[in-house]
C-alpha cells in the first residue's frame, strides 16, 4: 500500500481512507470556472472506492477503456447507485460562503428528484436539513467537505472541518437526496467536475481489465 500523499492541482489528499474497510483514491479533479480566459478553480475533489467492490458490482463493464466509460452515464449511474461504501473528499481552493455552495447542492438534487418524480415532503426536508447544516459556514480555502456514503442503507453522513477545528457533521437518511448527492459528484456528463469523472473513468477501466 502506499502511504504516499497524492496532490491534487497543489492540495494534498491521503491515498487511502479508512471507514469499515480501506477505501483507495481512484478518482481526483477540480471544480472550476473560466472567467476572461483565467481559469478558476474553486475546489478539489478526491473519490475514495475499494477497487474489489467496483469489479463486483461492475464487472459488464469489464474490458471498456478510460474513454468508453467518461462517455457512458449508464456506467457512472450504476456506480452512484451501486451498493458500494464511498468517500468523496472536497477541500476548497477559493473560499466561498458555505450557503452559496449549498444553494448549488440543493438545486442540482432537487432539479433530479424532480426529473424523477421523487421529489416529495419527506425529500424537501431532508435537503433544507443539509442546505442549514451548510448555511453558516465559511468555506475557508483548504476546508474539508466529506461525503461519507454507506453500502446499503442509503446514508450518507457529512463532514466539514476547517482550520483545525473539530469536525462538524450531519446524518443524511433520505435514500432518494442521498443517492442524488452522489449523482451531483458522480453521474458522467452531468457531474459537477468533468475532470473527475475523466480521471475516475481513467482508474476504473484498469481496476476492470
Amino acid at each position: 500500500m502506499g502511504t504516499e500523499i497524492v496532490m491534487i492541482h497543489e492540495v494534498p489528499f491521503p491515498p487511502q481512507i479508512i471507514t469499515s474497510k480501506p477505501l483507495s483514491l481512484l478518482g481526483q479533479g477540480i471544480t472550476d470556472i473560466e472567467i476572461h480566459f483565467l481559469q478558476v478553480k474553486f475546489t478539489a475533489i478526491g473519490v475514495y472506492l475499494d477497487p474489489s467492490d467496483v469489479k463486483t458490482h461492475l464487472d459488464k463493464w469489464k474490458g471498456k477503456t478510460g474513454k468508453d466509460l467518461a462517455g457512458d452515464d449508464d456506467f457512472f449511474d450504476a456506480l452512484a447507485s451501486g451498493e458500494i461504501e464511498k468517500v468523496i473528499r472536497v477541500v476548497v481552493i477559493k473560499e466561498i460562503k458555505g450557503a452559496q455552495y449549498g444553494v448549488q447542492l440543493e438545486n442540482s438534487v432537487r432539479d433530479r428528484l424532480a426529473a424523477e418524480d421523487k421529489y416529495e415532503e419527506e425529500e424537501e426536508t431532508e435537503l433544507e436539513k443539509v442546505v442549514g447544516f451548510f448555511q453558516s459556514k465559511y468555506f475557508k480555502t483548504h476546508s474539508i467537505i466529506t461525503y461519507r456514503f454507506s453500502a446499503k442503507d442509503g446514508i450518507c453522513e457529512i463532514g466539514f472541518e476547517t482550520e483545525g477545528k473539530e469536525e462538524d457533521k450531519l446524518k443524511v437518511e433520505n435514500a432518494n437526496v442521498v443517492g442524488m448527492m452522489q449523482k451531483w459528484y458522480l453521474s458522467g456528463s452531468r457531474g459537477v467536475s468533468p475532470s473527475t469523472i475523466v480521471s475516475l473513468a481513467d482508474s476504473l477501466s484498469v481496476v476492470l481489465t
